[in-house]
């Protein structure tokens, strides 16, 4: 049997499939259910997925097929008290956003080194959808790695990180520090008393130390994505 919120999610994306052909977003599925976040619809499109009822169509943004509606022995029951969940359609503004595709457009600011400190972050060089899930509240940007000083945590020469912009980070995060205001890197951030320390995950790099205020911390890792050539 179908939890409530499986059904409601199912029945709403099989109606505005039947009503314009498109299945909704993310946001608009997380708007429809009351959600507080897209994590709880990803967890319903996966659960809907297991039970045979929703099939995720490969290289199409936001696509979804309803490949089976509940039976009466699988529908959840309403609640008492409350009437059973019924999607609207809101038609939008002229002046609307197009539909979104669950990916946002994060700028490219440039290589930053893994290994030996290179130049100072440059200004934006190209744009790269990045998915919404890898991303959270704040402003996002993507780097690519040069180097190898990182690849004991899974980063490597050529690969493109995705860093929220911060200037605070906790002892053990991966950040991208600026070293006397010239020299951008990413590594490790430990913090020893009142000194920091960036720790590279290769040992064929030392663990450089400085004073607290020779290191600006410029944004956090929170992603990584690996393009296969």
């Amino acid at each position: 049997m179908l939890t409530r919120k499986q059904h409601e999610l199912l029945m709403f994306i099989h109606e505005r499939i039947k009503e314009t052909g498109v299945s909704p977003s993310f946001d608009e599925m997380k708007e429809a259910l009351g959600l507080a976040s897209k994590s709880g619809i990803h967890r319903l499109i996966t659960a809907l997925e297991e039970r045979g009822f929703l099939r995720r169509l490969p290289h199409r943004a936001r696509a979804l097929e309803v490949t089976k509606l509940p039976t009466k022995a699988t529908a959840a029951a309403p609640p008492k008290g409350r009437a059973p969940f019924k999607p609207q359609l809101v038609e939008p503004r002229a002046d609307a956003p197009g539909p979104a595709n669950d990916t946002r457009e994060l700028p490219i600011l440039g290589r930053i080194a893994a290994g030996t400190p290179i130049e100072a972050i440059q200004q934006e060089r190209d744009r790269l959808p990045v998915p919404e899930a890898l991303l959270g509240a704040g402003e996002h940007f993507v780097l690519e790695i040069q180097g190898d000083s990182m690849i004991n945590a899974g980063i490597l020469d050529g690969d493109f990180v995705v860093i929220r912009r911060t200037d605070s980070a906790s002892s053990g995060d991966i950040v991208v520090a600026l070293v006397n205001g010239e020299e951008a890197t990413l590594k490790r951030l430990r913090t020893k008393g009142a000194s920091i320390a960036l720790e590279a995950a290769n040992p064929a790099y030392e663990t450089r130390i400085f004073g607290p205020d020779q290191v600006a911390v410029q944004g956090k890792l929170v992603g990584l994505i690996r393009r296969y050539h």
